[in-house]
């Protein structure tokens, strides 16, 4: 009997400690211990800081990045860039955040007129090549202005080329910045553009025909051609977010370039396609307050 009595005591104490040794469980979540007899704990990935005064800059994108039609007609004058530039009329990202001097030698300009997508990562390679801190990217209008609608880059195909340059750069500098401009809003230009007699007639010339062609035609054709390209820029816009949302260290500006409510006084009167002095100076105010989160 005493030998049955223990073996029934026993037994309960066993069955006890597995009742407790479940609960147990089920109150850190069910996770089995780990050899220090504690469950496990998942580490929170650190967070990744933005610098808001990076040493160097460097710029790639497209003819409004290259100051093109700004101080003489059909020249560049990246002088006046908003991102790299030298004039204190515009007082451009490098200088804002390096100083004059500093932006002389620690700021590069590696964008291309008439780039397009497409032709981001070659410049990306160029760019990496400075090992800068800092990358600008402000690229895309010219895949919407096209001979047709039809010709406007396709969004796959913008968003695989932005990837790559993305790719391109990040395999030599892993933790260098990316700020990404949005895409100026085209039916803001052609709206403000058509009320200057002389910018229609160049306008006439070829300068972004989906857009600016037949700027007085008001027929549903022209207004669907119109609706098509802004809709392919807000496309466009949409990608570059979604790019870089998905990289810890780029920054996209949220829309405020393409939100910007430009008028006359920030076109150039060379081709009024492209920024004055006075439209660079406000994308580069733009660009700083997006960089440092501060007001110009």
């Amino acid at each position: 009997m005493r030998r049955t009595g223990q073996r029934v005591r026993t037994t309960v104490a066993v069955l006890t400690a597995a009742v407790v040794g479940l609960t147990g469980c089920a109150v850190v979540g069910g996770d089995p211990p780990d050899e220090a007899g504690l469950g496990r704990q998942r580490k929170a990935a650190p967070k990744v800081v933005w610098d808001a005064s990076p040493a160097s800059i460097a710029a790639v994108g497209d003819s409004i990045t290259r100051g093109f039609n700004t101080c003489l007609v059909l020249s560049d004058c990246p002088e006046v860039s908003w991102a790299t530039g030298s004039s204190p009329e515009v007082r451009s990202l490098a200088v804002r955040l390096l100083g004059p001097a500093g932006a002389a030698t620690h700021s590069w300009n590696h964008a291309v007129s008439g780039t397009r997508m497409a032709d981001l990562p070659a410049q990306m390679e160029r760019a990496a090549a400075r090992r800068p801190e800092l990358v600008t990217v402000m690229t895309g209008a010219n895949d919407a202005c096209r001979s047709s609608t039809s010709a406007m880059t396709p969004v796959d195909d913008f968003r695989a080329d932005f990837q790559d340059a993305m790719r391109t750069l990040r395999r030599t500098l892993p933790k260098t910045q990316v700020y990404v401009a949005s895409i100026p809003n085209l039916m803001r230009l052609w709206s403000e553009g058509r009320t200057n007699p002389l910018g229609k007639q160049v306008w006439k010339l070829g300068i972004c025909p989906t857009m600016l062609g037949d700027a007085d035609a008001l027929d549903a054709a022209a207004e669907q051609r119109r609706a098509t390209v802004q809709q392919r820029v807000e496309d466009y816009n949409a990608v570059l977010a979604e790019v870089c949302g998905a990289d810890d260290r780029c920054r996209y500006d949220g829309g405020a370039v393409y939100e910007y409510r430009f008028g006359t006084e920030q076109l150039s009167h060379w081709d009024w396609f492209h920024p004055s002095r006075n439209g660079q100076a406000r994308l580069a105010e733009i660009a700083y307050r997006e960089v440092t989160g501060n007001k110009p």
